[in-house]
């Protein structure tokens, strides 16, 4: 049987969006390949084991710590809408990532494009 932890990685690797994980320290433990390739001009794959708030201005590390607090105050506060990015028509959120104890254990962004999908239905060839 295969391994829970190797189904969600495989979940994740598949996605179009970019991943990026991080622990409660903000360090980037995690990128799938879609994250690799997105920001190979910031370093790419060189980013894990980095800060996340090295990343970012100011102000935007300052909002990042102000959601993990909101995170830690309780289970339910789970994910927050942070910005919506016209030029690629996608909304972003930030997540929380908890143990089955509902313990947070660390967070992510999530990037919901609006695009309709130019893929064809169902297309096998």
């Amino acid at each position: 049987m295969t391994n829970l932890c190797e189904i969600y990685k495989s979940v994740l690797e598949a996605d179009k969006a970019a991943v990026v994980i991080c622990d409660l320290e903000h360090i980037i433990i995690y990128m799938n390949p879609a994250a690799v390739a997105r920001y190979a001009k910031w370093g790419g794959k060189a980013l894990l084991g980095k800060s996340l708030l090295d990343c970012h201005n100011e102000k935007s590390r300052e909002l990042i710590k102000k959601i993990l607090d909101w995170f830690r105050q309780s289970a339910d506060n789970n994910i927050v809408y942070t910005f919506y990015n016209e030029k690629e028509n996608k909304d972003v959120y930030m997540v929380a990532l908890r143990n089955d104890a509902g313990d947070l254990t660390g967070y992510y962004e999530k990037h919901e494009y609006r695009n309709r999908e130019t893929m064809k239905m169902y297309d096998l060839g």
